[in-house]
């Protein structure tokens, strides 16, 4: 068969490059590209139809959107899903990464009409930057500082009709002028068992992993209900079957490639084991502080507030008192140690 001819301005990748592309093609097609793909998060997924439907009937452009809950579970992948929805470009930043107001201004003046501005851990943007939000979500100028000193004037810019959609971790940290400017604010959860096997079917065939039932409900099972986590489970399940089990994943077979990464039936790993072995054996089970905890197993305190702690108190192995985190019969159990007979008040 004839090779088409290259095109002087266009050279063919080369290997690398083209593996590279193969992949970011390929994390993309795992995102679900429309609501109607999209499993889990009911709530959130209707109240953004309707303000998807109301927008495109008015020909108008979306409101502003929050939406929070912990990592994984959606946030970026539903604001490609409102650009795909509306017709509309989508420019996708993050709250670090606007550290002046100069940055903000920049960002903003190249919106065109419609588009949405994405801003992930939109928590994290400066204050003294953030203000420059206000008049920008409601009425779509702002006010800039030209000079210094007695040179010193101010400008007003106005700017296109555009959709912010941020996405934060910690709401809390949001200030309130900032989180009512918002027309919805809409928190994410974590997945149920049936949305995780739905979420493992529908990737795995995309990743080319021959999955059966056994092997899915594994996923499913220790996925800590979150998709992102699922994504991760099933690549490293694809390679471990491809070099174990020529490319066949059944229960056994991925029961064992998540063992290998120390990650047992109820999808603790390693490290949810040492912060339960630790409030056991070196506190009694507690009450006791993320410091005291983080010092004991060499993590820093931010990290298991962030990403262990909240799956830990879900699911029962661990309470949160204002006296500190107090571990419960569960979390014993899942270290194998009995918990200390309570003592009996005196009268």
């Amino acid at each position: 068969m004839a090779r088409a001819k290259d095109s002087p301005d266009s050279p063919l990748p080369s290997g690398k490059e083209a593996a590279s592309l193969q992949n970011r093609a390929l994390d993309q097609s795992l995102r679900p590209p429309k609501l109607d793909d999209f499993v889990g998060q009911p709530r959130t997924v209707e109240r953004l139809r309707v303000m998807i439907g109301a927008a495109r009937r008015e020909n108008r452009t979306l409101d502003h959107i929050l939406l929070h809950g912990p990592p994984g579970l959606g946030k970026t992948t539903l604001a490609m899903i409102l650009a795909e929805e509306m017709g509309r470009p989508i420019r996708v930043t993050s709250g670090p990464v606007v550290e002046k107001a100069s940055d903000l201004a920049g960002l903003l003046t190249s919106l065109q009409e419609g588009e949405i501005l994405f801003i992930d851990e939109i928590h994290r943007i400066p204050k003294t930057v953030e203000e420059f939000l206000y008049s920008a979500m409601e009425d779509f100028r702002i006010d800039i500082m030209i000079d210094q000193g007695p040179n010193a004037r101010s400008v007003r810019l106005d700017l296109p009709k555009f959709t912010l959609i941020g996405a934060t971790t910690r709401t809390g940290l949001l200030t309130a002028p900032l989180r009512s400017r918002f027309t919805l604010q809409t928190r994410l959860d974590y997945y149920t068992r049936e949305q995780l096997l739905s979420i493992v079917s529908r990737n795995g065939k995309l990743l080319n992993l021959q999955l059966d039932q056994g092997g899915a409900e594994e996923v499913a099972r220790r996925a800590r209900g979150t998709p992102r986590i699922v994504n991760n489970l099933l690549r490293f399940t694809r390679d471990y079957a491809l070099e174990r089990a020529n490319g066949k994943a059944d229960a056994a077979i991925t029961a064992a490639a998540l063992e290998l990464l120390e990650i047992d039936q109820n999808g603790l790993d390693d490290m949810d084991h040492r912060f339960l072995r630790a409030m056991a054996e070196k506190h009694k089970g507690g009450p006791v502080g993320l410091n005291s905890i983080g010092a004991a197993i060499g993590e820093d305190a931010h990290t298991l507030e962030e990403v262990h702690e909240p799956f830990l108190v879900q699911e029962g192995y661990v309470s949160r008192t204002p006296q500190g985190r107090i571990l419960t019969e569960k979390g014993w159990r899942a270290v194998g140690l009995l918990p200390p007979p309570q003592e009996s008040s005196l009268l």
